[in-house]
């Protein structure tokens, strides 16, 4: 890893603490860099006009008792990476062939919707339950990486 790796994984967590996700230790941010420039940013979060999981004052996730990385349609919230690639394609920027930065490996969701954007490669800090997920990078070629913080 560089140091462009680190400045934009260091951004992802900067972005993270906008989520509005109720559960503790889910706060996940995502950047999408093109050119060494950032495109868009993401965090976990209800959909736009729709109150959070904050002001709820619950996890619907946690009150059903839903294991992470399981049905993930159950949630108010939209992940990091979707809310990314929304933004991208809601101001028209062109995100094929960049380099999506997120605190957590992507879902099975996420990495379809990654696939399918054009985005080439994922670096990540922190995994997920979600082993599914790894078929789709392995398959199409989109590079996956675990960043490792190797700033002393």
């Amino acid at each position: 890893m560089d140091k462009w790796d680190l400045r934009f994984m260091e951004m992802a967590h900067l972005v993270a603490t906008w989520s509005s996700c109720f559960q503790p230790g889910r706060a996940i941010g995502a950047v999408i860099v093109k050119d060494k420039r950032v495109m868009t940013t993401g965090y976990n979060g209800a959909p736009a006009g729709m109150r959070t999981c904050k002001e709820k004052g619950e996890c619907l996730r946690r009150k059903l008792n839903i294991p992470s990385g399981t049905r993930a349609e159950i949630c108010y919230a939209i992940h990091a990476e979707q809310n990314a690639i929304i933004q991208a394609a809601k101001l028209g920027i062109s995100i094929d062939g960049a380099t999506l930065y997120c605190t957590h490996q992507p879902c099975s969701v996420c990495a379809k919707i990654i696939v399918n954007s054009g985005i080439r490669r994922v670096v990540y800090q922190e995994g997920y339950p979600d082993d599914f997920a790894l078929e789709f990078f392995r398959e199409t070629g989109v590079a996956l990486e675990r960043f490792e913080n190797n700033k002393e």
